[in-house]
């Protein structure tokens, strides 16, 4: 009538299988014959006691399980939370004529239904198990669709925080800004920052906390806030790189977390800057030519050797320029060729033919459309990209 529970002795496969866990053979009889008088096809299996009934569930796969609330180790709630947290399975419960309002509170745990012994007809138990397979499949997908809406909300409030707008009033000057996730489509720990303060100056930070996931995604949310809180209130700009290595310090969950950072500032008249780097990759310049802008390399990412120190590197711009800030991981893409990593010179190589295109915003997604590209897939680490030209007009954005 039943399969064993026995783990030598093999469970007949079906589209829908029912796990009976019930002691009293006359009742697992009786449940036998309904199932025969519905004409539903289950393929049933039976256990006597809760612990042979988990250990089957455990190794075997049920769409439902039909539960008795009064075993010989187990009663009531202590049963079906038992097995709602054993398996991805609904239960539907069984009482009896004189305790139906335990089946009522066996629900309110989280059992898809529950049924009186005695009160119960074939079609109505087929009926049951059936609703409850199906009630357990829609909260399942209602449980993920809330997950996933977690998720995104979470990710949105960390891009509104990793990547803010730009907040500059030159309308000759030309900012964009891009962030490509590595595969799985979450925000990592890069984060950018753009201001023109009220004198004309401009000042960007580009960043990278090591490590992904929401700490350091949080971690890079707080060092942006700072660094453009420390911008407004005045700090000079060669203090901010040290006070951010404070913060980072101070808020980070261990020692071994550290972030790369870059640091410019753009003169009012556009034709000079300055730029810091903590252990960042400098900026590649597109014109006249594509290159990598000179800068001091010696001074090491925030938090890795406190207390740090940085050196800015003054930097003459030609009459017209675009300069184009980027992260490490738009370098660590394979190169297509068989030959390792893309590095700067394989970027600098494709930026000479983005170059040629008008509009910053256009370059950048056809810099990093090539590099994607030649890497044949999602990118192995988190992109962001701030690019500058000067000067632009609003249509060449």
């Amino acid at each position: 009538m039943y399969e064993s529970v026995a783990r030598d002795r093999p469970v007949v496969p079906d589209d829908l299988r029912l796990l009976l866990v019930e002691d009293d053979d006359g009742d697992a009889f009786l449940v036998d014959e309904l199932l025969r008088e519905g004409g539903g096809g289950l393929t049933t299996a039976r256990a006597r006691t809760m612990k042979e009934g988990l250990d089957l569930l455990g190794h075997d796969e049920f769409a439902c399980v039909l539960l008795d609330l009064g075993l010989p180790d187990g009663e009531g709630l202590d049963v079906v939370r038992r097995y709602l947290e054993a398996a991805d399975v609904a239960v539907v419960c069984f009482t009896g004529l004189d305790d139906e309002h335990r089946g009522a509170a066996a629900v309110a745990a989280g059992a898809q239904d529950y049924l009186v012994k005695g009160k119960v007809d074939g079609p109505l138990l087929q009926r049951s198990i059936r609703y409850a397979v199906e009630r357990r499949r829609a909260d399942e997908q209602g449980r993920q669709l809330y997950a996933s809406r977690l998720r995104a909300a979470e990710n949105a409030r960390l891009e509104r925080g990793l990547l803010p707008l730009a907040q500059t009033h030159d309308h000759r000057l030309g900012v964009t800004t891009h962030y490509r996730p590595r595969e799985g489509g979450l925000l990592g720990g890069d984060f950018y920052d753009v201001i023109e303060v009220p004198d004309g100056r401009l000042f960007v930070l580009l960043g990278d906390v090591a490590g992904h996931g929401p700490d350091e995604s949080a971690l890079g949310v707080s060092l942006r806030i700072a660094w453009r809180a420390l911008v407004l209130a005045g700090v000079p700009a060669e203090r901010l790189l040290p006070v951010l290595e404070d913060v980072l310090i101070r808020e980070r969950r261990s020692e071994e977390i550290f972030a790369q950072a870059a640091q410019l500032v753009v003169a009012p008249d556009r034709r000079a800057a300055v730029l810091w780097l903590a252990g960042h990759l400098p900026p590649i310049t597109l014109d006249p030519e594509p290159s990598q802008v000179a800068g001091d390399s010696s001074g090491p990412p925030l938090g890795l050797l406190p207390p740090g120190t940085w050196l800015g590197r003054k930097i003459a711009l030609p009459e017209a320029w675009r300069l184009v800030l980027y992260t490490d991981g738009l370098v660590e893409g394979r190169s297509g060729r068989g030959q390792g990593i893309l590095g700067v010179p394989g970027l600098v190589r494709f930026a000479g033919e983005s170059r040629k295109l008008s509009g910053t915003r256009v370059l950048v997604d056809d810099l990093l459309d090539r590099v994607q590209r030649a890497h044949g897939g999602d990118m192995p680490d988190d992109v962001a990209v701030v690019a500058l030209q000067w000067p632009v007009t609003r249509s060449g954005e």
